[in-house]
């Protein structure tokens, strides 16, 4: 079988990721990384299983041998990517968010559409076991007629002062993947976002203009209503939990902990603390979405997480945000078109 040739923009730590992973893929050669980096790197790249590495990011794009492309790198480079890959012909892996701007999204998309090349977002928690479970039982009718979707989602420790710069803030960077999942388990868009935020974990954050503390309430299409909680620090793990509730009963999706034992003596009982960074926790689900995405190359399937998603996952994120800074709920554009 034909093997996909692969260069990663972006060697930090979702791209080292997902190099890991594409390793270990039969159907798979990763034969360039870049990074503007690339020279403090060398001792990483010898166990990479990467054949290069390089300073310039078209150096992937120029070498013909390549048909994929993943974009790791950092959010404000990816509609730009995303552009420059599909006018090569590259099949394109894209992390979340596409952009921080819908025109710049929308045309990203139209480059690829024009292009023809295979395109898949980067919403990895799709692809977890217990979050598809969920979905294919909503898919069976087990809770009926689908009610609330509640979605906890907090992180073990907020992320460097640095980051927080250029992250886009808590809605467009973490709560993006909860904004996606919801729409996933609706299975209907969302219409009206409703966003309150506050610093509660280090007032640090506040100081470069984002929030660490979030609840959003959401109304969907089909007339189903969802909340999210965000906290940039549950100091017991990496809390990750969802509820679905409807007519004809609930589901809930806990925890995942490193055992599922339980110690019984007479003070209390006892359990594991959950897994402690996305890396573990989700490390499952990186492994199938990118499985899926060399599988439709090979076999020339439809990528499960589409433009589409994005567009939309970006849309109720932007919403969230004037939510947020105007005190009100915010109505979600819907249409493709703008």
């Amino acid at each position: 079988m034909k093997k996909v040739t692969v260069g990663v923009i972006g060697a930090g730590n979702i791209g080292k990721l997902h190099i890991n992973n594409l390793k270990r893929n039969k159907n798979v050669r990763i034969k360039m990384v870049s990074d503007l980096f690339a020279d403090k790197l060398e001792k990483w790249f010898a166990d990479s299983g990467v054949e290069e590495i390089t300073k310039e990011y078209n150096d992937i794009l120029n070498d013909e041998e390549i048909d994929t492309v993943f974009i790791c790198s950092p959010t404000n480079t990816h509609a730009t990517l995303i552009k420059e890959a599909a006018s090569k012909g590259k099949n394109i892996f894209c992390e979340k968010p596409i952009s921080f701007s819908d025109d710049e999204t929308l045309e990203a998309y139209k480059t690829v559409e024009e292009a023809g090349v295979k395109f898949q977002v980067g919403f990895n928690r799709r692809f977890d076991k217990n979050f598809a479970e969920i979905r294919k039982r909503i898919g069976e009718n087990k809770v009926g007629d689908v009610h609330i979707i509640k979605i906890t989602s907090r992180d073990p420790n907020p992320p460097n002062l640095d980051y927080i710069e250029t992250s886009g803030g808590l809605f467009f960077d973490m709560t993006i993947h909860d904004f996606d999942m919801a729409r996933y388990l609706a299975e209907s868009e969302v219409v009206e976002v409703f966003a309150q935020g506050t610093n509660l974990v280090n007032p640090e954050i506040g100081k470069k203009g984002d929030i660490d503390t979030a609840i959003i309430t959401l109304k969907f299409e089909n007339g189903a209503l969802g909340v999210i909680d965000n906290s940039r620090e549950a100091v017991y793990g990496y809390d990750q939990r969802i509820e679905v509730f409807g007519n004809g009963g609930a589901i809930v999706a806990d925890n995942e902990t490193p055992t599922n034992l339980k110690y019984y003596h007479k003070n209390a009982v006892e359990t594991d603390n959950p897994l402690h960074f996305f890396l573990e926790r989700y490390n499952g689900s990186f492994i199938s979405e990118t499985e899926q995405f060399v599988e439709s190359i090979l076999n020339g399937n439809e990528t499960k997480v589409v433009f589409n998603d994005g567009i939309m996952a970006q849309r109720i994120a932007q919403a969230a945000k004037e939510s947020y800074e105007s005190q009100r709920p915010v109505k979600v554009d819907n249409e493709i078109g703008g």
